[in-house]
């Protein structure tokens, strides 16, 4: 089970580091029902990353992934797809991230963090008047409908499907895995909690070093997951 929780470590600094999440987490933190919303985001994202792991967890332990000396062929392919995908989603968040993230630490409301990221959805310009339901909701769809995000809930469970573990060791170390996951949402969310007005300073200065790095950090995560999920997907059909 050790080997298996580190070949997951990549996995889960690439849901740490989703440049969406934090976004629109910033959004959420930086209007008027902040500790309120700020708690249904964060339900919102565990119920996503946590609902997605468990369900294809349960289509490959399904399809039977472990059930074979060697995994079927489409294991493979998935994983090959993925790295391809990954790959270049990686270069694509290089070469837009910058300039959109540093106008992002400049933004002081809902409104001008959207403004700086266009790929966030319209209606989000509105999160200023969000009640707590529809911030979970919009948590919850961040990550689920997210292609990148969906992508390490897939690659962890079909790395965890794949080992030689119980059905205790699997749902200990995937729920390891949702709270590391969580972890860049509900730090700031539970420091919004408790300290509410006085958090200000602190996550503004974290909010820049966040908004003026991710971006970087997050292409060479994609980079790297990319590249391994390509070598393991071609390994296994040679």
């Amino acid at each position: 089970m050790g080997d298996l929780i580190v070949s997951l470590i990549p996995v889960v600094l690439g849901v740490v580091l989703s440049p969406l999440a934090i976004m629109a987490l910033v959004a959420v933190l930086v209007s008027r029902r902040a500790r309120r919303n700020g708690i249904a985001y964060l339900l919102g994202w565990l119920t996503g990353l946590g609902g997605l792991l468990f369900l294809f967890l349960w289509l490959f332990r399904a399809a039977s992934v472990h059930t074979q000396f060697e995994p079927p062929l489409w294991v493979p392919l998935v994983r090959l797809i993925l790295g391809f995908f990954l790959t270049v989603a990686a270069i694509w968040v290089y070469r837009r991230g910058r300039a959109r993230l540093s106008a992002m630490a400049d933004a002081s409301s809902p409104r001008e963090v959207v403004a700086a990221a266009p790929q966030l959805p319209g209606w989000l310009h509105s999160v200023e008047a969000f009640r707590p339901v529809r911030t979970y909701f919009l948590g919850l769809t961040l990550f689920a409908l997210n292609p990148v995000d969906a992508s390490w809930a897939v690659i962890a469970a079909l790395d965890i499907s794949l080992a030689d573990i119980g059905v205790t060791a699997t749902v200990a170390v995937s729920a390891a895995f949702v709270i590391l996951g969580a972890l860049p949402i509900a730090a700031p969310v539970l420091y919004v909690v408790a300290r509410g007005v006085n958090a200000q300073p602190a996550l503004d200065r974290l909010r820049r070093w966040m908004v003026g790095n991710t971006h970087v950090l997050n292409a060479a995560m994609l980079l790297v997951i990319g590249v391994l999920q390509l070598e393991k997907g071609a390994t296994a059909l040679v």
